[in-house]
């Protein structure tokens, strides 16, 4: 079967076009209880971003604390409870931040509308009832969330996304002034985590003419990004890695990803580890897989001084890394992708934990 995806259905790009904000979303003020939900990362409250949201009276601001963990099943449902208990269904959901806040108000869109825990919904096509508006705001860009049809959620049991077409943002907003203030070991950590997206995406039986001409332009300007003569943190690179997040995510929606999601789920699941610098771990020991990206990714690293830790497994348990490995094993789609569909005649848990033990 052919993926049929669902793309965003608005995209607004360019410097200060954070400022349309108000007017995108003011014909939406109309649906259900006539109210908006702001969810916004906690480093911009008191900053000069949160004197500009564009709020009515009736409005309500979620300030979001993502450090150090990812969004859980736990969060959301809380969240839910207490939106629809304080003042019924909202007309649309907006979350302004990174990647963990741009996956909360996907979920939270959803789950106004669905019943129960997030943890029953977390996999493909599982919800039931269609979300409500909501709004990609993203002020870190790297990611793919803004565009991705999923959202990622750690659960009691396994990370793993809520995963359909109602996921994906109507609107994005795609402002390169909110990136500016990124720290510097951030922006090279998710601006990896778009160029590992591509060199996934490519490497695996899922590729293909689609997948690939966006993945060929979001490398290209990675490596104007991180390797060109004008390298490094400006305004100029910050533009474009905001397309360059936009079509990572791109390429990995209609192909996959691959060996490094997958380990960097057992890293995040078990210890708590940040998405996109967890990427960063395991891809700079998975050159036997992608060897030319690996080597790729290691010049980034030397050119911009990034330090990444070595030799973190001799401080794991045994149990912490099989329970890593079995996190990582049950993402069948993944491995399904890298190695085919066969991978499990070629892939043990034992090998998983080796991969594991090299970090």
């Amino acid at each position: 079967m052919h993926k049929n995806f669902k793309g965003i259905e608005k995209t607004v790009f360019g410097r200060g076009s954070f400022n349309q904000l108000g007017d995108i979303i003011a014909p939406h003020r109309r649906d259900h209880n006539r109210y908006m939900v702001f969810i916004v990362d906690n480093y911009f409250k008191g900053k000069e971003l949160e004197s500009r949201l564009p709020l009515q009276p009736e409005d309500t601001v979620y300030f979001i604390d993502v450090d150090p963990h990812e969004p859980t099943t736990e969060q959301i449902d809380t969240l839910r409870d207490e939106i629809l208990a304080s003042k019924g269904l909202p007309s649309g959901i907006i979350g302004i931040g990174g990647g963990a806040i741009m996956d909360i108000a996907k979920c939270v869109s959803l789950m106004v509308t669905n019943e129960g825990s997030s943890t029953l919904y977390q996999g493909l096509d599982l919800i039931k009832v269609p979300g409500i508006y909501h709004v990609g705001v993203p002020t870190i860009s790297g990611t793919g969330a803004e565009v991705s049809m999923t959202a990622v959620l750690t659960g009691p049991e396994k990370k793993l996304g809520l995963k359909c077409e109602w996921t994906v943002f109507n609107q994005v907003i795609l402002d390169p002034d909110l990136i500016a203030t990124v720290p510097r070991d951030w922006w090279f950590y998710v601006g990896m985590d778009t160029y590992i997206h591509c060199i996934e995406s490519e490497n695996g039986q899922f590729n293909n003419a689609y997948s690939h001409a966006y993945a060929e332009q979001s490398m290209k300007l990675c490596r104007e990004i991180y390797l060109g003569e004008k390298s490094g943190q400006t305004a100029e690179n910050d533009d474009k890695l905001m397309v360059a997040s936009l079509m990572g995510g791109l390429s990995l929606t209609y192909s996959e990803v691959g060996i490094c999601h997958a380990i960097s789920y057992g890293l995040s699941k078990i210890l708590g580890m940040r998405h996109c610098y967890s990427n960063c771990i395991a891809f700079n020991h998975l050159a036997d897989y992608y060897p030319e990206g690996v080597a790729e990714f290691k010049e980034m690293v030397a050119k911009h001084n990034i330090t990444l830790p070595q030799r973190l497994a001799k401080d794991w348990t045994d149990e912490q890394i099989n329970a890593m490995a079995h996190v990582s094993y049950k993402l069948d789609h993944m491995w399904n992708h890298a190695i085919g569909y066969d991978w499990k005649e070629k892939v043990t848990i034992e090998d998983i934990e080796a991969i594991f033990r090299r970090l």
